[in-house]
């Protein structure tokens, strides 16, 4: 006889949008949802909050709202905590890359001390290279995760974040946000890739600035063309090079598979999350095909939906997957326009008629498989 599966389904809580007439704004909606899921069972009495989110990339605008961080800060000072929202540094030349350019985009986003009523921290330092070796176990691609330190030092973890799509993996959650989010600049490297640098000899300087973060002897300055080359006998790929260039001379091929970062983002949210209370909230709103990283967003390809709330990070994801995939797409985007041209195959899923390349599946069925969370929920609807 089968024996049954004893794994408890997680609760996930849900509201929507609705406010009603001379109703309560959708911050405090926020604020009541986390109350109901159960966010004040947390200690947070005198003790460090970090509220992880994503700012925005410069000229995109459907990350969330500044309001909806304030709501949670206040929260977590009614509770007795002391939060502040962060984000680790980009991998990839952007707005983001640094904390200076980080903060200034942040600020021009709209999150300032004051609009959000707390203190706005990069995670992972001025250059990306103030990072803690996470250990983690159980996992099969990752042996210690690269954390951004801010992340590691709070005593509380929240994740904030906006589900939308994403051009790789599908879509982007609370293990997106979490996993790749909390990485530093190695440890995106780390998901993204396990090839080694290249230096473009048209923007290096020759400043020798990355061959200071190398310990292995990595990178090599040639006098001659006075431009750092990377010695790939003695290169360890670990990534530390990127954070120090100030000019985005180096990159790294992202070359790993989907199936893989998938993976991969699965056990670094395992490393942030694992050892110390953590809170999940996710909002389906302004629902742009791909990430907030990009520098723009195009038509949200799906209609508003609501807001969830879990401790439970992988069946939040799947409760929003969920409620995406049963969602009529809106006319005049990228997913509709894929689905009306000639000889599209209809995949029978949102995030892949949006992008075909891309898959999610794997994120959640790796983080149940290491132990990170279960992709059975139920979902209680709080009005």
């Amino acid at each position: 006889m089968a024996k049954k599966n004893s794994v408890k389904a997680a609760k996930v809580y849900f509201t929507d949008f609705r406010t009603g007439y001379q109703g309560e704004n959708l911050p405090a909606k926020l604020k009541r949802l986390a109350r109901k899921a159960g966010l004040g069972k947390i200690d947070m009495n005198e003790k460090f909050v970090a509220i992880k989110m994503h700012f925005g990339e410069l000229g995109n605008i459907s990350y969330l709202r500044p309001n909806y961080a304030r709501a949670v800060a206040d929260l977590v000072k009614e509770l007795g905590g002391k939060p502040f929202l962060t984000d680790c540094n980009t991998m990839y030349p952007g707005s983001r890359k640094n904390a200076l350019e980080h903060l200034e985009c942040a600020w021009e986003n709209g999150f300032t001390p004051l609009t959000v009523g707390c203190p706005v921290i990069i995670g992972d330092g001025l250059k990306g290279t103030d990072d803690v070796a996470v250990p983690v176990e159980g996992c099969r691609y990752t042996q210690e995760a690269r954390i951004g330190r801010a992340v590691m030092d709070a005593d509380v973890f929240i994740s904030l974040t906006h589900f939308k799509g994403h051009e790789l993996t599908g879509f982007g959650g609370t293990i997106k946000n979490i996993g790749m989010g909390c990485g530093s600049r190695a440890g995106k490297k780390d998901q993204h890739s396990c090839g080694k640098p290249r230096i473009d000899p048209e923007k290096c300087k020759g400043c020798r600035r990355c061959g200071k973060e190398c310990a292995n002897g990595g990178l090599v300055y040639d006098e001659n063309r006075r431009k750092m080359r990377v010695d790939e006998t003695r290169c360890v790929g670990c990534g530390r090079c990127l954070g120090a260039c100030n000019f985005d001379a180096i990159d790294f091929v992202l070359d790993q598979a989907v199936a893989v970062l998938n993976a991969k983002m699965a056990e670094y949210t395992k490393a942030v999350v694992a050892g110390r209370d953590a809170f999940h909230l996710s909002l389906i709103v302004d629902v742009s095909p791909y990430c907030d990283c990009h520098g723009e967003n195009d038509a949200p390809i799906l209609p508003n939906i609501g807001m969830f709330a879990s401790f439970d990070p992988v069946a939040l994801d799947q409760a929003c997957a969920d409620a995406c995939l049963g969602a009529k797409p809106l006319p005049n985007s990228v997913l509709t326009d894929n689905l009306a041209s000639k000889g599209f195959v209809d995949r029978h899923d949102h995030f892949k008629n949006t992008t075909p390349e891309s898959e999610w599946e794997t994120q959640l069925a790796h983080g149940e498989k290491i132990g990170l969370g279960t992709r059975k929920y139920d979902l209680i609807r709080m009005k």
